[in-house]
């Protein structure tokens, strides 16, 4: 059976790693927290004490962490995968990081011998238990194709927009833009409710109108309800796909005024409030009074 290192076990790693079970791959798993691999564990996955342990004798190494440094960190740390990861080992970054780590992580592990994509994905944590996410890929066309049997589990939807980093570009502007719409949101329903607006029906005419895209729809309901249950993304994860995106447009776009910096700045006051909190709670910062 393939051989698959799962590195990171957050609210979308979990269901993904689980899905490499389902279909029949050696899984070897490592987390900062044991606990949260008690459950895959005993469906059969096995336990390594780091990245680097994980990585020995896999087919492909899966890595889905928080960031920039959680990425190099278990790659290319003192206890990183790429330590020991054979040469042509699948390196499938599926971490939403920047543009330049993508493209820099493509660098440093090609020169070790690994093929690498970076692989960010888009769908929400039922999907990633369900392999019904969609995977965001930046490889050369022939690296793709050797990786496809790696991917296929976790994904229903492979988009391949070109070389290395190419994936990341457009996560970042795919996350962006929920950003800018999240923020307007609040914005605007903060807006209705000091005017004293009927809010059932506010939530009516958002859920009808032509701004009512994916990301407006979910959220107008929560935060008109107040009602957070279920977090599946926090404001420190939305500022900081934010934070990378704006970076990337400030090299792309120079001198042009960016509406994403507010959108930033929002988060950056809800991460500092509440980072772990659901993204949607943004709207509590917005409303409340001074």
């Amino acid at each position: 059976m393939p051989r698959i290192a799962f590195i990171g076990l957050g609210r979308m790693g979990h269901g993904m790693a689980g899905r490499y079970l389902d279909a029949g791959f050696t899984v070897t798993l490592w987390n900062r927290s044991k606990a949260k691999a008690e459950d895959l564990i005993a469906r059969g996955a096995h336990w390594a004490t780091s990245p680097e342990d994980a990585a020995i004798d896999a087919d492909a190494v899966v890595t889905m962490v928080a960031d920039d440094e959680a990425s190099r960190a278990v790659w290319l740390g003192p206890k990183g995968a790429a330590k020991t990861a054979k040469a042509g080992t699948i390196a499938i970054e599926c971490s939403t990081v920047s543009y330049d780590h993508a493209r820099e992580m493509g660098r440093e592990l090609n020169a070790r011998s690994l093929i690498y994509l970076d692989c960010p994905v888009t769908g929400l944590p039922d999907a990633a238990a369900a392999g019904k996410l969609t995977l965001l890929v930046g490889a050369n066309a022939a690296d793709l194709d050797r990786a496809r049997p790696y991917l296929e589990p976790i994904g229903s939807t492979i988009r391949h927009f070109g070389p290395v980093g190419a994936g990341t570009v457009y996560k970042l502007i795919n996350n962006l833009m929920g950003a800018i719409q999240i923020a307007g949101l609040a914005e605007g329903l903060a807006i209705a409710e000091q005017a004293g607006l009927d809010m059932n029906l506010v939530l009516e005419s958002i859920q009808a109108g032509v701004a009512a895209s994916p990301q407006v729809q979910r959220h107008s309901k929560r935060m008109v309800a107040r009602d957070f249950s279920g977090a599946t993304f926090t404001t420190a994860l939305r500022h900081k796909d934010a934070a990378y995106a704006v970076k990337l447009a400030e090299s792309l776009l120079a001198d042009k005024p960016l509406v994403a910096r507010a959108a930033v700045e929002s988060y950056a006051q809800a991460k500092a409030a509440m980072p772990d909190e659901d993204e949607g709670r943004l709207i509590e910062l917005v409303s409340r009074p001074k």
